[in-house]
């Protein structure tokens, strides 16, 4: 790569954050380091255990970058991507503590730009009156999460069990984290919003090095794909003003809010399924059947803002004399479509040299076209063989019945196969990270 100055090697701090991503990159120059903090969060630890360990990252990353960040990626606003950032009234959260270290520039994908209008097909600047509707949209749909939550703790026997896990645990994952998401706002003097082959913000902090911007896309890019799928409304996950009222309706379902001028009522709303033991020997199947469609929907209801808010989440490429190394946050399937459908990133794919797994090696995050691009894939004798960066913690989603347990089995398996895999998952409990080098 031309350039006067350029880093001469690429270490990344992956840490052990349970279910969840932390990587701190390292990008080292002569006579001195940048530092690039991705993402900062956790679902997947105990109450008491994730606060500890969040301090002790959040300590740990200010002693390596010697009290000062370059800059803090957010992919998106998951919990596990971004609980990490929330700041507590007595100044000591391990939040306050990231913003003490003066990032230079926040980065989030354009869907967080807070002053977007809610029926946006790209970023733009709003109004106040934007502002307020986006703010308004997102709330609505962290109050679904929230309230599926709270039906959970007010009728514990009326779920099955594994239906009950994972609402809970992906209920709990989009509860809002309105201090982490304020804090990012305001952390840093830049903002900035991007979208696939928009600017990364990182050109001025990052001398020598390409950073690429590969989602999301903008529904304005995706048209394409909404021609050729124009019966497949799942595939448009941008947050806009119609899911908006669809959400308060659901809303309602699982509370008392009264409707708003204009909205319809909602399907039996109000069912309450109730303990067969009360009623009839000739009604109890009916009920006990009810009972559960009753839980798959509601868990459908919040898997379905789950899609949504992990294909918001930015896909970056970093192009160094060290090597490429591609941070996809939990982008799926639909924004990979897109950026593969490009010929320049397609090109751009083929030697990478460390992929971060997508989503914490969920079936639909790293799909096999994209796998198929790397051509560092091989056994431990190839060349600058591909290295790969996982980090899960196994049991917390999906289903190994339904082959949908993250991380996927035969996911696993193809990469302990074909590159050198590094899973925070297999750190020993008195390891805080595992260090990866990439030198020139």
């Amino acid at each position: 790569m031309a350039t006067r100055r350029a880093p001469v090697a690429v270490t990344i701090f992956a840490y052990q954050v349970g279910f969840g991503d932390c990587f701190l990159l390292r990008f080292e120059y002569p006579g001195s380091n940048r530092h690039v903090l991705i993402d900062f969060g956790t679902t997947g630890l105990p109450k008491q255990a994730a606060a500890s360990r969040l301090s002790a990252i959040a300590s740990d990353i200010a002693e390596k970058c010697s009290g000062r960040l370059d800059a803090v990626v957010a992919t998106h606003r998951h919990a596990d991507h971004i609980s990490g950032f929330a700041t507590r009234s007595d100044g000591k959260g391990p939040g306050d503590l990231i913003r003490s270290l003066q990032p230079r520039v926040v980065i989030q994908p354009w869907t967080e730009q807070l002053d977007l209008d809610p029926g946006a097909l790209s970023p733009t600047l709003g109004s106040r009156s934007a502002l307020q509707a986006r703010a308004r949209s997102l709330r609505d749909m962290q109050e679904v999460a929230r309230h599926a939550v709270e039906l959970l703790d007010r009728r514990p026997g009326d779920f099955p069990k594994a239906v009950a896990a994972q609402l809970r645990f992906i209920g709990e994952d989009n509860l809002a984290n309105a201090s982490a998401v304020r804090n990012l706002a305001t952390m840093a003097p830049r903002l900035v919003h991007t979208w696939h082959g928009g600017p990364s913000g990182l050109g001025a902090i990052l001398p020598g090095v390409r950073t690429h911007v590969l989602g999301p896309p903008t529904l304005r890019q995706t048209e394409a794909i909404r021609r050729q799928r124009s019966r497949d409304p799942e595939e448009y996950w941008q947050l806009d003003s119609g899911p908006s009222a669809w959400w308060r309706l659901q809303l309602r379902r699982f509370s008392d809010q009264a409707l708003a001028p204009g909205e319809r009522e909602p399907l039996f709303p109000e069912f309450v399924a109730r303990r067969a033991s009360k009623l009839p020997m000739s009604a109890r199947w009916l009920a006990w059947r009810l009972q559960n469609a009753e839980a798959e929907q509601t868990l459908e209801i919040v898997r379905t803002l789950d899609r949504q808010m992990n294909n918001t989440s930015l896909i970056l490429l970093f192009e160094t004399p060290a090597g490429k190394l591609l941070f996809p946050g939990d982008a799926q399937i639909e924004s990979w479509q897109y950026a593969l459908s490009n010929p320049k990133y397609r090109a751009l794919l083929e030697d990478v040299g460390l992929y971060k797994v997508g989503h914490h090696g969920s079936l639909n995050a790293t799909p096999r076209s994209l796998y198929a691009q790397f051509a560092r894939r091989g056994n431990r004798k190839t060349p600058g063989r591909l290295k790969t960066l996982l980090s899960t913690l196994p049991g917390k989603h999906g289903s190994v019945g339904a082959r949908t347990e993250v991380p996927r089995a035969t996911l696993l398996s193809e990469l302990s196969a074909s590159s050198e895999l590094h899973s925070t998952h297999t750190l020993p409990p008195d390891r805080l990270y595992e260090e990866i080098r990439l030198e020139a």
